[in-house]
């Protein structure tokens, strides 16, 4: 079957076909691939029953595996259920049983239902995140996506100029306490220093801007904290309006992957939580720091 992507949602989502992950690809698929996420920002593979040899061995394609350590940092490595080059964001612990409902590691994974772009608390966010489907509810949670190049075409001139140079201080201590999960041992908070990313970015291959929004964004160098929290958040606001947004509905043996650089993200609540939810992520480190980091 030939390589081809169809347009699904909004312009930025595309379905590829013609792929079978369970292979190595060759490097014309690689470029394929690559192409289609510079355009579309958001591919979906369909009904691929990959291993995690198999997940891995199609990520090392499009640059270095990012280490899962410290993204959340409630979970400790020995009470870890996948190895620490796959980010394990189901709900399940080291038994393979679902959460408990106050089990550390699941009200800090409730993390995820904010609009976030992956990795944006490192000094150097992530490029590209894979997720493929294990096992998923009969009822969801369906994952959306925003395009952050399209919210940005669409702030009036004035506005442009206001975010062209703005520098935001990032952290998981910020999007987590905005839960009101507060509750961190200083080995923890070790690992949730602040680190600085620009507010837009420009794209290395299509040279679109986009906005570098995420929840982990607590402030605005140079502003009033009150001032920069409301700014922002009236920033995802607008980012996240319906037209600027794909909600992709999970089956089983999907993979789905995106650019960070270019998207924002959320998984959505779902009825009977007591399901158990297998989903894993590789992600792809992202060349360097969106600006000079200052102390």
């Amino acid at each position: 079957m030939a390589m081809d992507i169809k347009q699904v949602g909004p312009a930025f989502a595309g379905e590829v076909t013609g792929i079978d992950l369970r292979l190595p690809l060759d490097a014309k698929q690689v470029v394929f691939v690559e192409a289609g996420m510079d355009e579309f920002a958001v591919l979906v593979f369909r009904n691929q029953p990959i291993t995690d040899a198999q997940q891995l061995e199609f990520s090392n394609n499009f640059g270095q595996i990012e280490s899962s350590e410290g993204g959340n940092p409630t979970s400790k490595l020995h009470n870890r259920r996948l190895r620490v080059d796959m980010a394990d964001v189901s709900n399940l612990n080291e038994k393979q049983e679902v959460f408990e409902r106050f089990d550390r590691r699941r009200l800090f994974n409730l993390g995820n239902r904010l609009w976030h772009s992956d990795s944006a608390f490192r000094a150097t966010p992530a490029k590209y995140s894979l997720l493929s489907a294990r096992h998923v509810p009969k009822n969801g949670p369906n994952t959306e996506y925003a395009d952050m190049r399209a919210a940005y075409d669409a702030l009036e001139g004035w506005m442009k100029e206001e975010v062209e140079d703005l520098i935001c201080e990032h952290s998981l201590m910020h999007s987590r306490g905005a839960l009101g999960f507060t509750d961190f041992s200083n080995e923890e908070l070790e690992t949730m220093k602040p680190v600085l990313q620009a507010l837009v970015r420009t794209h290395p291959a299509n040279r679109r801007k986009s906005l570098f929004l995420a929840s982990h964004a607590g402030s605005i160098l140079d502003w009033p904290v009150a001032e920069a929290r409301i700014f922002l958040r009236d920033l995802i606001e607008h980012a996240t309006q319906p037209q600027f947004v794909y909600a992709h509905r999970w089956a089983v043996n999907d993979l789905v992957m995106w650019d960070n650089r270019q998207t924002m993200h959320r998984v959505r609540g779902f009825r009977g939580e007591e399901q158990h939810r297998d989903v894993r992520r590789t992600t792809i480190a992202g060349d360097g720091p969106t600006t000079r980091q200052r102390a």
